[in-house]
């Protein structure tokens, strides 16, 4: 067996109105349909899933790839996300910021 790649990334959230003003309108992940407790978004997938989330710093963190990962984390904060470590270049090349969403999930910025 080999693994081919990713299809999604599940986030299980509390509000999906919460969740999709930092994953649809401040990182512009656009939404593909809904069907009750589930909202899928753009491409890479992220399903939002409406069920009680059990977020945790030790958890799996999605990396996102945006055009400028300063103003990205500055409208991810704006919209409820926390800032864990801010924009900075990384020795391994690319420039990063590590949110937690506002469920407390885990995430990165990266360009």
């Amino acid at each position: 067996m080999t693994v081919r790649g990713v299809r999604r990334i599940i986030v299980s959230v509390a509000d999906l109105d919460r969740a999709l003003a930092l994953y649809r309108d401040a990182l512009g992940l656009g939404e593909k349909y809904r069907a009750g407790d589930v909202v899928m978004l753009g491409e890479p997938e992220v399903m939002l899933h409406r069920r009680p989330p059990s977020p945790g710093l030790a958890g799996v963190a999605a990396s996102f790839v945006v055009d400028d990962v300063d103003a990205a984390a500055a409208a991810a904060e704006k919209a409820g996300a926390t800032v864990i470590d801010p924009p900075g270049d990384q020795p391994w090349g690319e420039r990063q910021a590590v949110l937690t969403d506002v469920d407390g999930h885990v995430f990165c910025l990266v360009s």
